[in-house]
């Protein structure tokens, strides 16, 4: 049973955000919108941090000195965005530093994607076309319905800042479809486990999942399904017009996008490769997450040591 089902006190929040309310300060808020409100908060925070390091490295592989700049400034971009999803949660009395600082690396919360090493410039390009495309799927969702006002406010500078990713990535895409030979192959690789990683990135499917207080409380206004289609709706296209091949297609006759391969399934992290005849059930997945992935300690490590973020050895090219 629902808080909603159960508390008046948080039924009477939620009729008065139907009417319009916007949740302001702690004060306006159940402990039930608040629980709702940091959870995702605490994803969105680490998941713009652990693209930092992600990007750091494979910008290294970039073909030239604007195109390794650019990147760069996408990763001071994202440590902002962090900051901002940290600084909110720390309004609400949670400790900012120790979400950087006093976690151990599983305890991040990040999709599986950024656990991934990003080895190539293909590999990083289809990073911001896809990623960065399900961040803007996810937050520019937030950003038009939710009901907290400070978050509502936060969230213009980085969808703002996110487009620009989106469009850095789906330009060099392009480009390397249009090169094709040995750059249009490594496009393409990169696609084949980057897709079916950011498939994943929306969760739970509609008829699984098993809370809906972000739903309620009008803290998102699209369901994980809906998020999914939204996201394939974008990327779909985009690949099918350079050429590249994708396990989904568009149904006319029910009006959504199919996916045509084995989803969930095990991925082989070493050889960066979906086994679509091995099916995972959900519960399976979310252990393959909590066990993290190959680098999420040296990430996490890359962000905490030696004076943290960009003050370590560990950032040196």
């Amino acid at each position: 049973m629902s808080e909603k089902q159960r508390d008046p006190i948080a039924q009477a929040l939620i009729d008065r955000i139907n009417d319009g309310f916007m949740v302001a300060s702690e004060e306006d808020m159940t402990p039930g919108y608040k629980g709702a409100l940091l959870t995702p908060r605490t994803v969105q925070g680490d998941t713009e941090l652990m693209s930092a390091p992600a990007y750091y490295l494979a910008a290294r592989d970039a073909p030239t000195i604007d195109s390794r700049i650019a990147v760069t400034a996408i990763v001071h971009d994202e440590l902002g965005h962090a900051n901002i999803a940290y600084r909110i949660m720390e309004d609400l009395g949670v400790d900012k530093r120790h979400l950087v600082y006093g976690r151990q690396p599983h305890e991040f919360k990040h999709p599986y994607g950024f656990d991934q090493p990003l080895e190539n410039w293909a590999e990083m390009v289809v990073a911001n076309g896809f990623f960065d495309r399900a961040g803007i799927t996810l937050l520019g969702d937030v950003h038009e319905h939710t009901s907290y006002g400070p978050l509502k406010r936060a969230l213009v500078k980085v969808d703002r800042e996110e487009i620009l990713h989106l469009r850095h990535g789906e330009s060099w895409m392009k480009r390397l479809a249009k090169a094709g030979g040995e750059a249009g192959e490594a496009l393409q690789r990169a696609v084949d486990w980057m897709f079916v990683m950011t498939l994943e990135w929306f969760g739970l499917p509609d008829d699984l999942k098993r809370h809906g207080g972000q739903l309620d409380y009008r803290l998102k206004g699209k369901t994980n399904d809906q998020l999914r289609q939204t996201w394939m709706a974008a990327t779909v296209p985009l690949c099918e017009g350079i050429g590249i091949d994708v396990p989904a297609h568009w149904d006319a006759d029910n009006e959504e996008y199919v996916i045509d391969c084995t989803f969930p399934c095990r991925y082989d992290p070493g050889e960066k490769r979906w086994l679509h005849d091995e099916p995972l059930t959900w519960e399976q997945v979310f252990e393959r997450w909590k066990k993290r992935g190959p680098m999420n300690e040296r990430y996490v490590e890359m962000v905490q040591g030696n004076g943290g973020l960009f003050g370590g050895r560990q950032w040196q090219a």
